[in-house]
């Protein structure tokens, strides 16, 4: 009789853990002892931290803690319900009304995570008789969203328009009754590049698809004000739907989806990730809000974020490393190997830089690469420190060279 756990000793991934478990090159579940935003200790040492989407570096402003402090005092610790039935607070309608002025739409949603929101929303819309076309790097909680909606799906070679058009012009011939989405992420949170928001609209135009942009990385950071990827663009009436997340630059946990009034309220009553999920806990929810505050009182730290990681991205293409397309606080650093991923990862920590390496599935095969992403508070000594750590270690690994004489 077969046993189902047989799988758990035979699964090469596990053998692998153990693996780089026993070399000490296993680099996941790290636990952070103290953490005050760009720098963190870890096994007693401490390394400036370019792994995390604090990418505004708000979880440790005083305002942002303490209205987290206040919710709690005042509402408690848990909503203890769904948003249909006890859990809706006025504190979520008022974050609501606040994230839809914000990004120019004329509703928004909150969910408990941003990867319930894109379940959430596509489970919703999509179904059986409708088609999603989608950017082959979408996020993986998209990819999961579209499966369990159970409608076709065509990808596209990533950021190519032509082969988006060319799906476009198939299934206008294939199948011009079906409902159509166009997906897309606004900011890739791999390669740190943009999607061209405005050139996929106007072809979703012209062969009749709706247009979704999931805009985890790009809410925050992107635009006047943080404002989103779509208004970056000043495309924010040409994008149908828009997704955020507040585990990034809004120092918090949860998501949101924006969009026209209608179909957020459809959402609303059909998203079964909202429907059987507890609501935000009012700490996460007042966090939200008071990061809005500060971005909207204060863009410097939009700004600060972008200069901040322009001189680390600058310097690293300097020195000969390949940061793909990157226009974002998130710079890629491609390696290749997922062994000489690993060991670089390795390097970086004895050196006292925090870095996430990222292997498949997390990148196609032999694309894996060190994802560095900086902070608006990451201050002028500490990217001097990490510019020289980058010089120092590919040095000392072979991933760059000296420079001819």
């Amino acid at each position: 009789m077969a046993d189902l756990f047989n799988k758990v000793a035979k699964d090469p991934t596990m053998r692998m853990v153990r693996l780089s478990h026993e070399q000490g090159f296993y680099p996941y579940f790290k636990p952070l002892s103290e953490t005050e935003g760009t720098e963190v200790v870890i096994d007693g040492r401490r390394l400036i931290m370019i792994g995390s989407n604090n990418y505004l570096g708000l979880t440790t402003h005083p305002k942002v803690r303490q209205a987290a402090i206040d919710a709690i005092k005042r509402y408690g610790t848990s909503c203890t319900g769904s948003r249909f039935l006890n859990g809706t607070l006025e504190l979520h309608k008022e974050l609501e009304r606040r994230l839809a002025r914000y990004m120019g739409k004329e509703a928004a949603l909150i969910f408990g995570t941003g990867y319930q929101a894109n379940l959430g929303a596509l489970t919703a819309m999509l179904g059986k008789d409708d088609i999603a076309i989608a950017d082959k790097e979408i996020h993986a909680s998209l990819v999961d969203a579209l499966q369990m909606a159970g409608c076709r799906l065509k990808r596209y070679r990533h950021n190519e328009l032509d082969d988006l058009e060319r799906v476009l012009k198939d299934l206008e011939a294939e199948a011009p009754d079906a409902g159509k989405l166009i997906i897309v992420d606004g900011v890739y949170s791999m390669g740190g590049d943009l999607a061209p928001l405005p050139e996929i609209a106007a072809l979703a135009k012209r062969y009749g698809a709706r247009f979704f942009v999931d805009d985890a990385h790009g809410l925050g950071v992107m635009g006047p004000g943080g404002r989103g990827t779509h208004v970056h663009f000043n495309c924010v009436d040409d994008v149908d739907l828009v997704m955020g997340t507040f585990s990034k630059s809004f120092a918090s946990l949860g998501g949101v989806i924006a969009g026209s009034k209608d179909v957020i309220d459809y959402i609303q009553h059909h998203a079964r990730s909202l429907i059987f999920s507890a609501s935000m806990p009012p700490a996460n929810v007042a966090t939200v809000l008071a990061c809005l505050d500060v971005v909207e009182a204060d863009p410097s730290y939009v700004t600060k974020v972008h200069v901040q990681s322009g001189k680390v991205r600058d310097a690293l293409r300097g020195m000969g490393y390949n940061c793909g397309a990157s226009v974002t606080p998130i710079v890629p650093v491609f390696i290749g190997s997922e062994m000489n991923t690993v060991f670089a990862w390795k390097a970086f920590f004895e050196h006292g830089v925090y870095v996430n390496p990222v292997l498949p599935p997390g990148v196609p095969p032999n694309k894996s690469l060190l994802r560095t992403s900086y902070m608006a508070s990451h201050t002028d000594a500490q990217v001097e420190k990490i510019i020289a750590s980058f010089r120092e270690v590919g040095l000392q690994t072979g991933l760059i060279q000296e420079p001819a004489a």
